[in-house]
Parts: C-alpha cells; sequence; structure tokens
C-alpha cells in the first residue's frame, strides 16, 4: 500500500500519469475497462481523462468518483482517488456495479494551481439544467466588487492585508457577514476576471462531464457519486457536502454513515451556489430519471478552519492571489507570498493535515460505500 505522504502528487502531469496507470488494475477487475480522455480545445497537452467500464455481467449500480473541478483542488483530490483505487475499488463487486474514474476536470487550473479554468471560469457556477449565464443575478456582488477585485499591481503584503482589514470590516458593517458571505459565494456572470465568475456559456469541461452523467444514470438503476474538494470547513475534519436537492438531513446521513460532519450546500448550513455540480446531477436525476437511485456528495478538506481567523482569511487568499494573477505583482517575492497563500487554501503542504485527510476520507469511504451496498 502506498504510504500517506507519497500518495499526494506535485505536478498535474505525475497525477495524470499515476492516473492511467491504474488502468491494469482496474482491468483486473472489470475486463470492459478503458481509459477516455477529451482533450482541451486551445491545448492538447491538457486533457480531461476518466476510466470507465460497466458491470461484467448486469448493470445494476455505478460508481461516479470526480475530482479536479476546481483546479488546484485536484492535487488532494488525486490523493483520495488513489486510496480508494488501492483499498477500496478491489472490495467492490465488478459483476453488478460500473466504474466511473474522472482525472481533473479542470487540467489547466490543475496544472496553473489556480481555482478557475484559462477563462476564469469556476466550472462550479456552470453546472443548470436549464442555462441561464443573466449577467444581472446576484446584483450584491456588485458592492462588493471593488472590494473583491481591486486593480493595479499587488504591492506590499503588510499594506494589502490592513487594507484590506478595513475593507472587509467595512463590508461587513455595511451589509452584514451574511449578506457579504452570499454575494461573494453565491457566483456572478459580468466580471470576467472577478472571483467566482461563471462564465456566459457551457464551458467545455462542463459539457464532458455532463455527458458522464447522462450515461451514468441513463444506464443504471443506481449511481453513487463521490467529488472531491477542499478550502472550506474545519482544518481537521472533513466535511460531506450534499446537495441542497437532497431530501435527507444531514443528521440522517450521519447516522447512516457514522460519519462526523455532514452539512447541505445552504445558507445556513454551508454556502448556496448556482450552477453547482452536485446539484446539477440531482436536477438531472429528478427531471429525467425519477425512477432512479442517486446519492451524491462533495468531500470537502477544510484548510484554514472554520474560526474568524479561517473566514477572515479564506477571501484574503483569494483576492490577493487573484489581483497578482490580472495585473502582476510589484517583485517576485510579494507574488511568491499571494501564491503561498493560495496553495495554503486549497493544497496545504503540512504533514499532519494531510495524513488526517486521508484518515477522514476513509472513514467516509467506507461508511458511505456500506451503507449505499456497495462493499460489505
Amino acid at each position: 500500500m502506498t504510504t500517506t505522504l507519497s500518495l499526494f502528487p506535485t505536478t498535474y502531469e505525475s497525477s495524470r500519469e499515476r492516473f492511467r496507470g491504474n488502468l491494469p488494475a482496474v482491468h483486473k477487475m472489470w475486463s470492459k475497462a478503458a481509459l477516455h480522455q477529451h482533450t482541451l480545445s486551445f491545448d492538447n497537452s491538457l486533457t480531461i481523462d476518466w476510466i470507465y467500464s460497466e458491470a461484467t455481467e448486469k448493470n445494476e449500480k455505478i460508481l461516479v468518483f470526480t475530482t479536479g473541478e476546481h483546479g488546484v483542488e485536484c492535487y488532494v483530490g488525486s490523493t483520495m482517488m488513489q486510496r480508494f483505487i488501492e483499498d477500496y475499488m478491489p472490495r467492490i463487486d465488478p459483476r453488478t456495479t460500473g466504474i466511473l474514474l474522472v482525472h481533473a476536470i479542470n487540467p489547466w487550473g490543475m496544472k496553473n494551481h489556480r481555482r478557475g479554468n484559462k477563462d476564469n471560469i469556476d466550472l462550479n457556477r456552470t453546472f443548470m439544467l436549464d442555462p441561464q449565464f443573466d449577467p444581472t443575478f446576484n446584483p450584491a456582488y456588485d458592492k462588493i466588487d471593488a472590494f473583491l477585485n481591486p486593480k493595479g499591481t499587488l504591492t506590499n503584503t503588510i499594506i494589502n492585508n490592513i487594507a484590506y482589514l478595513f475593507g472587509l470590516g467595512w463590508n461587513i458593517a455595511r451589509i452584514g457577514m451574511r449578506g457579504f458571505r452570499d454575494a461573494l459565494l453565491l457566483g456572478q456572470y459580468r466580471n470576467s476576471q472577478g472571483l467566482y465568475y461563471g462564465g456566459v456559456e457551457i464551458p467545455e469541461e462542463t459539457r464532458t462531464i455532463m455527458d458522464l452523467y447522462k450515461l451514468a444514470l441513463r444506464d443504471y438503476d443506481q449511481v453513487l457519486h463521490l467529488d472531491m474538494h477542499t478550502g472550506y470547513g474545519p482544518r481537521y475534519q472533513m466535511s460531506l457536502v450534499n446537495s441542497s436537492l437532497d431530501k435527507g438531513t444531514s443528521e440522517y446521513f450521519e447516522k447512516r454513515f457514522n460519519y462526523p460532519l455532514v452539512v447541505a450546500a445552504t445558507a445556513d448550513e454551508f454556502y448556496a451556489i448556482r450552477g453547482d455540480m452536485i446539484d446539477y446531477i440531482y436536477a438531472l436525476q429528478q427531471r429525467d430519471f425519477p425512477a432512479k437511485r442517486l446519492y451524491a456528495t462533495s468531500f470537502e478538506f477544510g484548510t484554514l478552519g472554520d474560526t474568524l481567523y479561517g473566514l477572515f482569511q479564506s477571501p484574503r487568499v483569494m483576492i490577493h492571489e487573484n489581483r497578482a494573477h490580472w495585473h502582476g505583482a510589484v517583485n517576485k517575492k510579494v507574488h511568491a507570498q499571494a501564491k503561498q497563500g493560495f496553495e495554503g487554501l486549497f493544497n496545504p503542504s503540512a504533514q499532519d493535515w494531510k495524513q488526517k485527510a486521508v484518515k477522514d476520507a476513509e472513514q467516509a469511504f467506507d461508511g458511505i460505500l456500506k451503507a449505499e451496498g456497495y462493499i460489505s
């Protein structure tokens, strides 16, 4: 078994190579398993890769595992998929269960250590059953746009941090903490250089995954979908984040999976999102495949924590990194500090964090796979 720390890849290319190298192991269980790619239209060195196979005898269930919707988060997501392949996949019955493993939904973001794609699009604001990229959506964002997306070169870090704290305090006093958080995270479709930008049409990355979801729901009676994310929630306790469209309560799922922290993607329990990928597969199932059984969730590995410190730091880190990306930094040191803070938010280097994250994933794998009937 691979050691915990060696599971974490350091480059997009090495992660993709390892993923592709899993095909023989999958093929031993699923004789029809094959590796597929979608090559991004603007760069043939970047691919969304997936391994798919039908069940060997009868298509009853399928397990869908996705990573890297937010590119930089795939370094952790790839790790958890590798642990799943090595330790949990061998316990699945291939006779009645299909497998669909997706590496790096956003390969450009993974390679370049950014959250959005090449066009700064947050893919998790693009999954809509009836796409409406309304530029007037979330008008509250306009109230904080200048604060979130300042123009000009990123200069002295200390001065930037002081300015950020004053700006944050002023905006929270003006619209409230809840109003600020909702306006920030809901998504927006007009500032193409801004945080949480959803674009003006469905990106090719999103379309690729939409097609795979349709395949899974069409061909199987039961779908289990596990998606990997980092950034929000307690630092040392991964959260299972369920769709707001799932009718089960968080308390129900905590007991069902024997897992200590489950939340719904609502403003009250986590935060609300428009164009969320997990919401999309639920909406698709409820509209077009109502007879199919579905459970989909995101593993959200918190990094800075859910204390006041973490809540204040997360936007700061994203604002500085985004500003440096679009407008540059006064020198290499300031630019490196912005990138280092961003990396710590979505791909931490601390060994104790990595070890706990893997343990949390293992606990969730065990509880979910048993409860949903994928392993005994």
